[in-house]
């Protein structure tokens, strides 16, 4: 029996990180805010047949009737994030669909069982070098995000590499760093990438093949930095749990994911045709988005039938099939909700005709600098930037028809501000919280964001030096301006 006059021991507590929905909502509110601080403002547009878009025009900026948001505009933008209120356009809609049936079809495959043993099977036959898992995705992933732009569609690897990277003894911080640094490097050493270099380019009035060796050169740097880094981490954790990012969360993950331990024994021939299947479907989406035209409506089409036809053959009969896919969408619900609103975040943006306005000061920021400080101070300007436009595209689209003719009043080649460019959005697109994609991943994976922070800001600034390295050389090799 306790000793009555034995002091109890005293709780601390602890101050803890707010939630993504925190967040996400607290920068609806500043942003919000800062429409009623910055000056509206737009540029003239007019319509590219090549880019399917409109395009702002260089020295046409002018300020325009104030859209300051208010209280009500706050309360509707996590909705108007799904879709616009006032005209039924679709905004991110769209994707949390997509999400909703990744969710879904991963409730009907794991029902069957055959995600578990084939985990269970791939750990046996890769004892002693699961390691090499690493850099083989994360290259894998970099090849997609270079040549396409790979971003939404990962959120349909994050349910799948998640459990494989614990069961191998690691944690959900690897996983999620595999898919996002893998395909975020790609992205940001963009080579042939539609998205982000050919249209950034056209949009400059430039030749995507021009200066593309210099893009090589920072894909292969920074995927080498970023898969050493990530390979680092990965050991230490396998040697010594507690060091892990995540480690207060190990326990929860690993009864959410399951764990090499926790998974049934026997692999049987309709564990192969399920996963066979679960393959298939994977590479049909790939295709479908590289090749096919395809986008968010086709891909949750696609695994909305998946999902129906393994539950089929899975043997799970109607109801044990309908429980699992409504089970497996109600788990993946709250990432669709951020996705909402980290959208909303733009639509306040948009509305507040605040964008614009950054342009225009970043405009007059860049004249009259020395090339190699103008090639830097170009790449922070699109850091900025990206953070109130986290689509790759249409940064594209607003920025570089004014400031890579900047550049020619500077001496630098409109390639190399391309390059600015696309380097500085996937850094920027590997941390923003209004990127779906990031918020998404993260929530999937069970990782949150400060956690995320903590783990990737060496990566970050040592991104930064190399591509600011890059760039300046880039300026040198290009010799005296004529």
């Amino acid at each position: 029996m306790a000793n009555p006059t034995t002091p109890a021991p005293e709780t601390t507590k602890r101050l803890s990180f707010p939630s993504a929905y925190t967040i996400l909502f607290a920068l609806i509110v500043i942003i919000a805010a800062l429409t009623w601080v910055i000056p509206a403002g737009q540029y003239e547009r007019v319509a590219s047949e090549a880019l399917g878009k409109e395009l702002p025009v260089a020295g046409t900026y002018a300020p325009t009737e104030a859209n300051p948001q208010g209280v009500f505009d706050v309360i509707l933008a996590p909705i108007a994030g799904f879709y616009d209120p006032g005209s039924y356009t679709a905004n991110a809609i769209d994707v949390a669909l997509f999400v909703l049936m990744i969710g879904g079809f991963i409730g009907v495959v794991t029902a069957t069982g055959a995600i578990d043993a084939g985990i269970k099977r791939a750990m046996t036959r890769l004892k002693g070098r699961e390691k090499w898992m690493i850099p083989i995705l994360m290259g894998l992933f970099a090849i997609g995000g270079t040549t396409e732009g790979m971003a939404e569609e990962t959120l349909a690897f994050y349910v799948l590499l998640t459990p494989v990277m614990i069961a191998a003894g690691y944690d959900s911080m690897t996983a999620v760093a595999v898919i996002l640094l893998g395909a975020g490097i790609g992205v940001l050493g963009s080579t042939v990438n539609a998205f982000s270099t050919v249209i950034a380019s056209d949009a400059a009035g430039v030749p995507f093949t021009d200066g593309l060796m210099l893009r090589f050169v920072i894909l292969g740097i920074t995927f080498a930095a970023t898969v050493a880094y990530v390979m680092r981490y990965a050991a230490r954790v396998k040697a010594d749990p507690s060091k892990s990012f995540v480690y207060d969360l190990k326990a929860a993950n690993e009864a959410h994911f399951g764990t090499a331990e926790a998974v049934i024994s026997d692999f049987t021939g309709l564990h192969k045709i399920v996963l066979l299947l679960f393959g298939a479907t994977f590479a049909v989406m790939i295709w479908g988005v590289s090749l096919g035209g395809w986008w968010m409506a086709e891909m949750s089409g696609l695994f909305l039938f998946a999902g129906i036809g393994i539950g089929l053959i899975g043997r799970l009969g109607e109801k044990g099939m309908v429980e699992a896919f409504v089970g497996g969408a109600r788990d993946l619900l709250g990432v669709a909700l951020i996705i909402g609103l980290a959208r909303g975040i733009v639509v306040i943006m948009d509305a507040g005709h605040m964008t614009d306005t950054i342009l225009h000061w970043a405009e007059g920021t860049v004249a009259g600098l020395n090339r190699i400080v103008f090639i830097n101070v170009m790449y922070w300007i699109e850091v900025v930037m990206a953070f109130f436009v986290p689509s790759t595209s249409g940064l594209a689209v607003l920025s570089m028809p004014i400031l890579a003719p900047v550049g020619d009043f500077a001496g630098v080649e409109r390639s190399l501000i391309v390059t600015a460019f696309q380097s500085a959005t996937g850094v920027v697109n590997l941390v923003t919280p209004t990127s779906a994609v990031v918020m998404g991943g993260l929530a999937i994976a069970r990782v949150p964001y400060e956690r995320w922070l903590r783990f990737v800001w060496p990566v970050l600034l040592g991104l930064t030096v190399i591509i600011m390295a890059a760039l300046s050389l880039g300026v040198l090799l290009q010799g005296t301006p004529t």
